[in-house]
């Protein structure tokens, strides 16, 4: 992804807030069920998304929302925004940026700091179910996906692109999504099909495994109040580049572990969501790490409407 193309994402983000600014939500739903906005731009969790479909536009409705989120960790930052658009409580369009500072990592592979940008465009469409009206029965909201990703690895692609990695993938996804109304309790399962290394922040596949892996993610939260919710996720992640690091010398400096988060969400407005997590994100790049596991706090915002 060169500039221009981000420049045209930004652009295209900016013009979506504008454009649907006369026609947002005029109802919206009850405060949280359009869950926030993930590090890759989709409603749902923090790490993964949710059947719901974000914003707060119910049927027949066009609702926008807009988020920024930081993750820290010991040796790494990342930044996410981006907007998405909610149609009719059927589907959704999202958009986003990832900025990862590379730290220490880049600085050993390049002699100096490094940031990898990648933009992330998706859609998400409910098959059958509704999450709220539908609570008192047995079956879920379930949605299909997919997120289209463009990665722009700057100084870092020569060595991705030795050890197979493409700086573009499209992940595919089926999400089930079912709310205990009565006991304020969420369960979410999701199944996606993907190539992506970190989330595809270090490119997709590898020369020794370029192949689609199917990857859970499990998302449990719990409505402590009208507008306060806790939970956790877990999101299992594709290990391509071990292999690969290791027929370079590497052994196993390349490994990739799962991500994990705890969180707690909290609506002080209808339109406003504020969310802090404890996250532990596993190994990433720990050849250049000392084989820490990559700790720390996740904080994002979303105004929705």
């Amino acid at each position: 992804m060169n500039q221009q193309q981000s420049k045209w994402i930004k652009a295209a983000v900016l013009s979506t807030a504008v454009f649907c600014a006369p026609v947002w939500a005029s109802t919206g739903k009850l405060v949280l069920t359009g869950g926030v906005s993930t590090v890759e731009g989709a409603g749902g969790g923090g790490i993964t998304p949710w059947a719901f479909i974000g914003t707060q536009a119910t049927e027949n409705e066009l609702g926008f929302a807009t988020n920024l989120t930081q993750v820290e960790t010991q040796d790494y930052s990342l930044t996410t925004y981006g907007a998405t658009v909610g149609w009719n409580e059927r589907v959704e369009f999202s958009l986003g940026e990832q900025v990862l500072d590379t730290g220490i990592t880049g600085t050993a592979l390049t002699g100096a700091g490094l940031d990898l940008k990648q933009q992330i465009v998706g859609v998400k469409v409910r098959v059958f179910g509704d999450g709220v009206l539908d609570a008192d029965t047995w079956y879920p909201q379930v949605a299909v996906g997919l997120q289209h990703k463009m990665l722009d690895a700057a100084a870092l692609e020569p060595t991705l692109t030795s050890l197979g990695a493409d700086d573009s993938g499209t992940d595919f996804y089926v999400t089930a999504t079912k709310l205990f109304l009565k006991q304020g309790v969420l369960v979410n399962g999701t199944l996606r099909a993907t190539k992506a290394n970190q989330n595809g922040l270090l490119g997709f596949g590898s020369t020794t495994d370029d192949s689609y892996e199917l990857m859970p993610e499990i998302s449990v939260a719990k409505l402590l109040s009208h507008n306060l919710a806790i939970g956790a996720e877990y999101r299992m992640m594709p290990n391509n580049l071990e292999a690969a690091g290791r027929n370079a010398g590497l052994n196993s400096g390349l490994r990739a572990d799962d991500w994990m988060d705890l969180f707690v969400a909290w609506a002080p407005t209808k339109n406003l969501s504020l969310t802090a997590a404890y996250v532990d994100l596993g190994r990433i790049v720990p050849a250049t790490t000392d084989g820490r596991s990559q700790t720390g706090f996740y904080l994002s915002a979303q105004l929705a409407f």
